[in-house]
């Protein structure tokens, strides 16, 4: 679609929109472009200021795409955190103990969650006890 600054004969302006440039003159020569405020049929194009993308432009909208990306990303990682945390026992500081019970077959397996220190991660790591960090959102920090 192609938008056109339109004007009379007697100067009043109004917009046209045309599937091409060829479908105007058509309307045009055959008087189908009448004038909304006076019904004139002597139509013409007026100068119009073309849309030009800048690059200030084209920084914002990025912007705005991050940002809604960013928001998307955060509201499925909260969606798989509240999923993990609903189907999961919370063992507090138990949990390199209870990760080790579960692993070597000690207890029923079940998933949990729970509080670690990074040494008691690396020791539940270099012996084979699959776990991973629940991350923490800016927004759970405040």
């Amino acid at each position: 679609m192609i938008k056109y600054s339109l004007s009379c004969d007697s100067a009043h302006p109004f917009e046209g929109w045309f599937s091409e440039g060829a479908d105007f003159d058509r309307q045009v020569a055959k008087s189908l472009l009448l004038c909304p405020v006076c019904n004139s049929p002597s139509i013409s194009k007026t100068l119009m200021a073309p849309s030009v993308s800048t690059a200030r432009k084209k920084e914002e909208k990025q912007a705005m795409v991050m940002d809604l990306a960013r928001q998307e990303a955060i509201t499925k990682i909260k969606e798989a955190v509240a999923a993990i945390k609903a189907n999961a026992e919370d063992v507090g500081a138990k949990f390199p103990e209870e990760a080790r019970k579960i692993h070597y077959s000690e207890t029923d397996a079940r998933g949990i969650i729970g509080q670690a220190s990074m040494s008691e991660v690396h020791d539940l790591l270099e012996e084979g006890i699959q776990i991973a960090p629940l991350p923490v959102l800016p927004e759970d920090a405040n």
